[in-house]
């Protein structure tokens, strides 16, 4: 069930960060930030950096919020497989990393997330360094190396190349879907097609490895 703030309830910073996650999903990263803050229903164009500094402060700020969200639950999912003593294969870890972000929107009201990230795939605020290093993406940390010990017949180095480029490939299959629900083809809560979408994501990671990406890659380790 999706719980809606009463408006008096949502703040000005928080009206704000819905409406740069919109415009941002819809125009891109470099929509003007004026046009974020009229949309927010501030009539100060210098609003965004009143609360937020900078544009980067901004979708760091996005990330940060909806990360927060999608940290919780995949701590759940990895909690649950530990006392289930599940598999850690390629599919299990790629459920735990992706289903929260199918959920966001039947669970949360949350309609824009993925297409926010197509459109800054590239930004520092999502980069390997900062899924790694920060102290709130500890799930993802621990997904991403069970993932790489998950994938012991690929040299090292072309591991580490699928590995980074699964997020680019996510964003984009996220984003669909989402354009998908919100044209009404799918429905936010088809778990079928969450599966699917696993299933091309684990094919990225596991896709056969052809005799002359082996020999230019060296021997596996």
């Amino acid at each position: 069930m999706v719980i809606l703030l009463p408006v008096a309830e949502i703040t000005a910073r928080e009206r704000i960060l819905l409406a740069a996650e919109r415009l941002i999903a819809e125009r891109g990263q470099l929509v003007p930030l004026r046009d974020i803050a009229a949309a927010a229903g501030q009539r100060n164009n210098s609003a965004v950096q009143y609360h937020f500094g900078s544009r980067d402060g901004l979708i760091e700020a996005v990330v940060e919020q909806r990360m927060a969200t999608l940290e919780v639950r995949r701590l759940e999912l990895l909690a649950e497989r530990a006392a289930d003593d599940g598999p850690d294969g390629v599919h299990e870890l790629l459920e735990v990393l992706v289903v929260p972000m199918f959920e966001l929107s039947p669970r949360h009201g949350i309609g824009y997330y993925a297409r926010f990230l197509e459109q800054i795939r590239t930004h520092p605020a999502v980069t390997d360094e900062a899924n790694l290093r920060g102290t709130r993406r500890t799930s993802v940390r621990v997904i991403m190396h069970r993932l790489d010990r998950s994938l012991p017949d690929l040299p090292p180095a072309l591991r580490r190349r699928r590995l980074r480029a699964m997020p680019t490939v996510l964003f984009s299959l996220l984003a669909d879907h989402e354009r998908a629900v919100q044209d009404g083809r799918v429905a936010a809560d088809d778990t079928a097609a969450w599966a699917e979408l696993i299933d091309m994501l684990a094919g990225v990671l596991t896709a056969p490895v052809t005799q002359r990406i082996a020999a230019h890659h060296g021997p596996r380790q």
